[in-house]
């Protein structure tokens, strides 16, 4: 039987994953967040990973859902049968009512979508449902001191969004919100290798190059020699129609994410000119964390630190940042009730 505190839960509600944390034991679940249906049966058939493993793979009939696009709900039913599926897993099969529940959402969602995210969240039975920004969740989660008047920095890049953002006094002073993260970065790997080496292949092969050779930056040896690393990937020829197995290198990934990762610098630079004065002198002597499963891109904080002059570094548990802060903000739920509060004024 759950003991009162572990009634609390956090989510992080991403495009590519959904992670719940609880109070006591941490990270419960990490599943992709994918549903997949029998249209015929009109059932759920599948959620998470096993959904996920149906794409591209599946007759007619079934059909496999990304229910969130861009950080945000696309597909509201879909969305609510997959989290419903996801809790009762997280807890057990165990009744999932009188839960405090804290969900993080990208900062440029609407307040239509976040109703939205939270009326999913209510309908399971939760007692009390928050709504935290995915920035200030990843500061929380990275372990950043948001309360003092010493500004920090984060910049957390997901599936579906990259949330930047500069905060101070237990709140965000300047955001900047892209969709534009790692589901594009898959689609500009898929790009790459079709144009440069002729052959098509999917996005779990893209996820999976991103992932092992994918770089921001080739470094050198102490030689001065490139440091270069690669891996086998299978896709279709596009010539001969046929399958066939071929090699990426690091150097090849660097090219194929030059454009996402110019994004991503941008995007910082623009965030810090944007702030007070006073404020970016904070960042200038503190700098900024990565977070998310994009910071954990090769030598991107390098890249960034370069391209900036700034410290960069990257959180001890960059994928979890979001849920571990959802779940760490419950742990001071007045401050967390004003922070929403000041938030619908």
């Amino acid at each position: 039987m759950f003991s009162f505190s572990t009634r609390d839960m956090g989510i992080d509600l991403g495009t590519a994953n959904t992670l719940i944390y609880m109070k006591e034991k941490g990270i419960i679940l990490n599943q992709p967040s994918c549903i997949a249906y029998d249209k015929n049966l009109r059932e759920i058939i599948a959620v998470g990973e096993s959904a996920k493993d149906m794409f591209g793979k599946t007759p007619a009939n079934i059909v496999v859902v990304k229910p969130l696009q861009d950080g945000v709900i696309s597909d509201f039913d879909m969305t609510a049968e997959m989290l419903q599926r996801f809790i009762r897993r997280a807890l057990g099969d165990k009744k999932p009512s009188g839960l405090r529940v804290v969900v993080g959402v990208p900062s440029g969602v609407t307040e239509v979508e976040k109703r939205a995210v939270e009326e999913v969240v209510r309908q399971m039975g939760a007692r009390e449902v928050y709504i935290l920004d995915e920035p200030t969740a990843a500061a929380i989660g990275a372990g950043l001191d948001i309360d003092t008047s010493d500004a920090c920095m984060v910049v957390d890049i997901g599936g579906g969004t990259t949330d930047i953002a500069i905060l101070a006094m237990g709140g965000i002073v300047v955001s900047t919100s892209l969709r534009y993260a790692g589901e594009k970065f898959n689609d500009a790997i898929i790009t790459y290798i079709r144009k440069k080496k002729g052959m098509l292949i999917g996005e779990k092969t893209a996820e999976q190059l991103k992932i092992n050779v994918g770089s921001a930056l080739i470094q050198m040896d102490k030689n001065k020699k490139e440091i270069t690393r690669s891996m086998n990937a299978r896709g279709r020829d596009l010539i001969s129609g046929l399958p066939k197995t071929f090699t990426v290198n690091n150097k090849e990934m660097e090219a194929a994410l030059h454009e996402s990762m110019e994004m991503i610098v941008d995007a910082v630079k623009t965030t810090v000119e944007k702030a007070p004065p006073e404020i970016a002198a904070d960042i200038a002597e503190k700098g900024l964390t990565l977070t998310g499963g994009g910071g954990m891109i090769e030598n991107l904080d390098i890249l960034i630190a370069q391209r900036t002059g700034m410290i960069v570094t990257k959180a001890e548990n960059p994928y979890e940042a979001v849920a571990l802060g959802t779940g760490k903000s419950l742990e001071n739920i007045d401050k967390l009730r004003r922070y929403v509060a000041s938030k619908k004024r």
